[in-house]
């Protein structure tokens, strides 16, 4: 956990809890306590109960062997699902398909997004009646139930036990359901299967291409660890408390962090209102920067290094959002920049090593995360892409694609190239102060309400350099900077 945060992995924190409990590090052992094994006998002495009877089938014990079990914690075994359970408590859902349904809310089918990782998600139900239910034979579960998502959710079992839902319920066959247990403690069993040591066993006997899942023979058959019944309930009861001052930790970082956004916002705000620092007299006007940035661009079209682009139409008083100082300029982003390109629109095959393309997914949190995508192009394919983007050093590359907003700054001199869904702007600004402008409230508003496109939103490049910012003098873009800096650190 950072210190000068409150940025933490709440999930990492949960694993490794988690495996501290499974492992009899989390709650003291007591001596006194009936031994796992004891368990173990009084429910083998159940199942042939129940096999004398012809309620089900005998079957042979098949516990795991390990050469040492010293490391096990006193009083605890080394079992499995199927030692513990029945076919009469521990099973599938039923085969309920799309014809199977009804409008008819008579009998409520649990589908499979309603189990998260140790927790009941509401997603509503579907229905058949109970006609359907008769007559596909089907299997009535009930509120308590530990209930196994047996599809993979981003290398995640998920787990929960079935809250007090009204009505008659039924679950379908990708779910595995375990009943309540006198035997064992229902929610140390829930903790168990969330485990890493066991999420792990599952992931490595899941099998799919499209969407792993784990088959009921293999899930009941993955090694459990199982401490006394008194210190199941000690260490579930014990899980629960972390688990919950964990939520609240969670709750106050989420908080802390709209509240962080709430004010990097209103600091931006008043930037651009030039009311974060005081103007200077003697600061050249940004006047005087526009027309000097007018000059240059002139200049290199002359040398031939740029296009000459055409005049953009003055600036409208309808057009200026809020009042600026005296000092200061109404600018297009195409006025002060001496480049506005786009990425690649054909990008050339994967090369797999070379230069790397990124695209919109690189730039993340205002920065450039060359680890988020893994595209390159060879080193005679960058020379023709170069041509368009010449992204250097400086450069404040802004997401126009998709993934609307986002800019970062290039920091250092890697060479790379991009896709269309990037921007590339060179400027003669303060390179932070354009960044913070195109960050700001008023020109992401620009953007937003510039974008086209249904599926996949966008802003044309043509769109994004008539779009309007606020310019100071170069003097102040500094102090400004300076500032917010100075802010966003005690933020």
């Amino acid at each position: 956990m950072k210190t000068n945060t409150l940025d933490f992995d709440a999930q990492a924190l949960r694993e490794r809890i988690l495996d501290l409990a499974m492992r009899g590090k989390l709650v003291p052992q007591d001596p006194n306590d009936e031994p796992a094994s004891v368990l173990l006998e009084k429910i083998k002495a159940e199942k042939e109960d129940l096999v004398k009877e012809k309620k089900i089938k005998k079957r042979e014990a098949n516990l795991p062997k390990f050469d040492n079990l010293s490391y096990l914690p006193t009083g605890w075994v080394v079992t499995k699902l199927k030692e513990i359970t029945t076919p009469l408590s521990l099973n599938d859902g039923d085969w309920i398909l799309s014809k199977n349904m009804s409008d008819k809310p008579e009998v409520k089918l649990i589908q499979l997004g309603s189990i998260g990782y140790g927790k009941y998600i509401n997603k509503g139900f579907k229905y058949i009646t109970n006609d359907t239910f008769d007559e596909l034979n089907c299997t009535q579960i009930k509120p308590g139930y530990l209930l196994i998502n047996r599809l993979i959710n981003k290398n995640k079992l998920m787990t929960t036990i079935l809250p007090d839902i009204d009505g008659k319920l039924i679950t379908a066959v990708d779910i595995c359901w375990i009943a309540p247990s006198k035997e064992f403690n229902q929610e140390f069993m829930m903790y168990q299967l969330m485990s890493p040591k066991f999420q792990r066993r599952v992931n490595e006997l899941a099998s799919g291409s499209t969407r792993k899942r784990i088959s009921k023979g293999n899930l009941i058959n993955i090694p459990i660890y199982l401490p006394p019944l008194s210190e199941q309930s000690r260490i579930a009861a014990k899980i629960a408390q972390l688990f919950a001052l964990l939520r609240k930790v969670e709750s106050s970082t989420q908080q802390y962090a709209k509240l962080q956004t709430l004010l990097k916002s209103k600091v931006l705000d008043l930037a651009m209102r030039g009311k974060l620092v005081k103007q200077d007299p003697n600061d050249e006007s940004a006047s005087v920067l526009l027309e000097k940035i007018k000059t240059e661009k002139a200049e290199l079209v002359k040398e031939k290094k740029i296009k000459k682009s055409e005049p953009f139409p003055p600036i409208t008083d309808e057009e200026k959002p809020f009042d600026i100082p005296d000092s200061w300029e109404w600018a297009r982003l195409g006025d002060v920049a001496k480049k506005i390109t786009d990425g690649t629109h054909n990008p050339p095959p994967n090369s797999h090593s070379g230069k790397q393309l990124i695209s919109a997914i690189n730039i993340k949190n205002g920065k450039i995360d060359f680890k988020l995508s893994n595209r390159f192009v060879t080193d005679s394919q960058f020379e023709k892409e170069d041509k368009r983007t010449h992204i250097r050093k400086g450069d404040v590359l802004l997401t126009i694609v998709g993934s609307l907003g986002n800019a970062a700054i290039v920091e250092n001199d890697k060479l790379f190239t991009a896709q269309r869904s990037v921007a590339i702007i060179s400027s003669d600004l303060l390179s932070k102060y354009l960044y913070y402008s195109l960050t700001s409230k008023m020109f992401q508003e620009q953007i937003f309400n510039n974008a086209k496109g249904t599926t996949q939103r966008g802003i044309y490049l043509k769109k994004l350099s008539g779009l309007i910012l606020p310019l100071p003098p170069i003097n102040e873009q500094c102090r400004i900077v300076n500032k917010i800096n100075e802010l966003y650190w005690l933020i």
